[in-house]
């Protein structure tokens, strides 16, 4: 995937973000980890808030690695909406973290909802069906 920067971000911001995303696809172990991630990098507002940032960073001894565990518990306290917090949590429920029913996705808007649906396609292993709109 490729991310445009908007034009309203330094070239730092955009920099570090994009370096963020491409972390997260790397640390993706499974291809419920990488639907998850994908997703979570498709939204992108989330990730461009520096409270998450922060939760998402874990320094170890041998470098920074990302640990999407530490956003369950501090979730309620990133300063997201209610949208970010209904799709965080069902972007955390595809790693099997929190309990985030499906039911959620009333919450959703028509841009994260397509997303939401993409990776749950991607977390079944199906790339027969397209989401888009009717006609």
């Amino acid at each position: 995937m490729t991310i445009i920067a908007t034009g309203t971000e330094t070239p730092e911001v955009a920099g570090e973000l994009s370096r963020l995303c491409k972390q997260l696809l790397c640390t993706a172990k499974s291809s419920r980890d990488r639907a998850a991630v994908q997703a979570l990098v498709e939204e992108r507002t989330i990730l461009e808030l520096p409270a998450v940032q922060h939760a998402l960073i874990i320094d170890t001894s041998r470098s920074a690695k990302v640990g999407l565990e530490a956003l369950s518990g501090r979730q309620y306290g990133l300063g997201l909406d209610e949208q970010q917090l209904a799709f965080l949590g069902l972007v955390l429920s595809m790693f099997g973290i929190g309990i985030t029913t499906l039911a959620a996705v009333q919450d959703l808007d028509d841009r994260r909802l397509p997303i939401i649906l993409r990776a749950i396609l991607r977390l079944s292993g199906n790339d027969t069906i397209a989401v888009g709109t009717r006609l």
